[in-house]
């Protein structure tokens, strides 16, 4: 059987939770595959609003197996307090129905103050959530990480916080003027909150594996966007891990040949949190109505986003990097109202006409954007159920969005709740 993976498009914030949310019914299993609590996905279902950050989205839907994988670090505070609301709210977060890899990366107290320190120190802000993601990955890239596996040998766990402490403290004395973090405090809270976590730790490979030998149906979580991609998106102002579709089997533990439906979240417009390039970004009245219409604030840091057209260049090389079979179009429903909108085609770059970013250190600062202009509509899309219902206009756009990138779109968002996204 080929499993999907759902991914955001653009630089997160694109409604991945709500498509994921939607897709659920089809699915047994849910994976999340990288990230951490820097992450979040609003979905809203029945009149409730649920902000989920590391659960993955399929929690909303009774019965439906979800799993965490070695590719995410895990805050376990942020992890017990996210699933106590949850359960609040009278969900199931039990460990029958909820896993999380043996092999996934600890975020642990010392990372949080790095990262913040680090950002608050910096002359040049990247924006960070400050949660500690960067300094956790950096850790698993370093071999001395923590890992979800080593709550069940207290003496490795210890001897791990021991060794990451001894580079820390300097940094934190030397650098930053912080006091010292005590090592055997760190080991103690950690320990304290074992055996809530215990039970939710197994084998995710072969979870994942055997769902999958049963015929049952398993998608793919992503977590912010491909241009956020540590390798691949505007570096530096990217996150810490590979957002990009194939790192789906590497942060799951199975192999990439079994996934086949590749689903790319596009918002209807384009925005970004936090510091970067932006060449489509717009500073005035136009800017200001997307956001205000569009409720564009980070629900993990209350945030506002930076708004701007819709960047077809930005577009193209996520589907290079990520070979989607369909689009998901979100928050069309923002777009009305408005006389006319644009979308950035290309870009005019040193003389000429590129139809991707630039890969030179500032080649997105520099460039220009070469715009296609369209009229717009003034009907209201929230109660729009199916194509026909759309206006004329809005589905030129929509057309003309697909034919751009020659990738069907095959899902449209016209507003939060579950029932306000249909199929093509």
């Amino acid at each position: 059987m080929s499993h999907m993976i759902v991914v955001g498009a653009q630089w997160g914030d694109e409604g991945k939770g709500k498509i994921v949310d939607l897709l659920t019914s089809e699915v047994d299993m849910v994976v999340r595959f990288q990230g951490g609590n820097n992450a979040g996905h609003t979905v809203i279902a029945n009149g409730k609003k649920y902000v989920l950050h590391v659960v993955p989205s399929g929690i909303l839907h009774p019965g439906k197996m979800c799993v965490i994988g070695n590719g995410v670090v895990l805050d376990p505070e942020g992890f017990l307090e996210e699933i106590d609301a949850l359960a609040a709210l009278g969900l199931d977060v039990s460990p029958s129905r909820l896993k999380i890899s043996y092999r996934t990366h600890f975020i642990m107290p010392y990372h949080r103050a790095l990262d913040g320190a680090r950002e608050g120190h910096a002359k040049d802000k990247i924006g960070t959530t400050g949660r500690g993601i960067g300094p956790c990955y950096e850790d698993k890239k370093a071999r001395v990480g923590v890992r979800a596996g080593d709550l069940t040998d207290p003496e490795v766990l210890k001897s791990k916080i021991t060794h990451a402490l001894e580079e820390k403290n300097v940094l934190f004395t030397q650098l930053y003027g912080l006091p010292v973090m005590d090592a055997e405090a760190v080991f103690q809270k950690l320990m304290a909150l074992a055996p809530r976590i215990l039970p939710y730790l197994a084998d995710v490979s072969s979870v994942i594996l055997d769902a999958h030998a049963a015929g049952k149906r398993i998608m793919f979580e992503g977590a912010q966007g491909v241009m956020l991609d540590i390798d691949h998106g505007t570096y530096p102002f990217v996150t810490s891990s590979n957002v990009a579709c194939d790192n789906a089997a590497l942060g799951s533990g199975i192999s990439s040949g079994i996934i086949g439906e590749r689903i790319a979240i596009v918002k209807a417009y384009t925005t970004r949190v936090g510091a970067g390039p932006f060449p489509t970004e717009l500073f005035d009245k136009t800017g200001e109505e997307l956001r205000s219409r569009g409720g564009e604030f980070g629900a993990t840091t209350g945030r506002p986003r930076r708004c701007g057209w819709l960047d077809i260049a930005v577009l193209r090389e996520m589907a290079r990097l990520c070979g989607p079979t369909s689009i998901a179009l979100t928050k069309v429903d923002v777009l009305s109202g408005m006389k006319e909108v644009k979308i950035c085609v290309a870009y005019e770059y040193e003389g000429r006409v590129v139809q991707y970013p630039p890969q030179t250190p500032r080649g997105l600062d520099q460039v220009k954007p070469v715009y296609e202009t369209m009229p717009g509509w003034s009907e209201d899309l929230t109660g729009c159920d199916r194509w026909e219902s759309l206006p004329e206009n809005c589905r030129r756009y929509i057309d003309r969005i697909q034919e751009l990138l020659g990738v069907k779109i095959d899902y449209i968002s016209v507003g939060p709740d579950r029932k306000q996204t249909f199929r093509r």
